[in-house]
């Protein structure tokens, strides 16, 4: 049963990733389900990497069908002048009472090029260098973007 519970985690998990990273509910539905497995319980590494492929598939097509929006939204981005500092200390983290809903609301509320760039770069550990690839951007403007998300 742990295996079924955890198999229902993780497509939970690709949805709500697919679902901040486009901002539809529907799409990203429709994206964690056609990338959900059943995994191999023999093979605690081969489930494993099956599941680091699924979250990279995943965020493949949610910027592919984002790809015209994430475009506007670099131009933006691009545009933007800068006031303060660039990132939070690194010491920085959420309120203890910070809810999934809180967390989901604010960074929908980021124009979508920043918010994937922070997805990729802080949530997902993507290096800025291949975040720049994923984004279809030079490096300096992922930066920014997550400056100003």
């Amino acid at each position: 049963m742990q295996v079924i519970g955890s198999e229902k985690q993780r497509e939970a998990d690709l949805h709500w990733l697919a679902f901040l990273l486009t901002g539809r509910r529907g799409l990203s539905i429709d994206m964690a389900a056609e990338d959900t497995s059943p995994q191999d319980v023999a093979s605690l590494t081969f489930s494993t990497w099956m599941a680091a492929w699924s979250r990279r598939v995943v965020i493949s097509k949610a910027l592919t069908a984002i790809r015209d929006e994430l475009a506007v939204s670099a131009r933006r981005t691009n545009s933007k002048r800068l006031r303060r500092p660039a990132l939070s200390g690194r010491d920085w983290e959420l309120e203890r009472d910070t809810t999934r809903v809180d967390l989901e609301q604010t960074l929908l509320a980021i124009d979508v090029f920043p918010r994937a760039a922070l997805l990729l770069s802080i949530f997902e550990r993507v290096p800025v260098a291949d975040a720049a690839v994923l984004l279809d951007a030079e490096p300096e403007l992922v930066r920014k973007a997550l400056a100003i998300a």
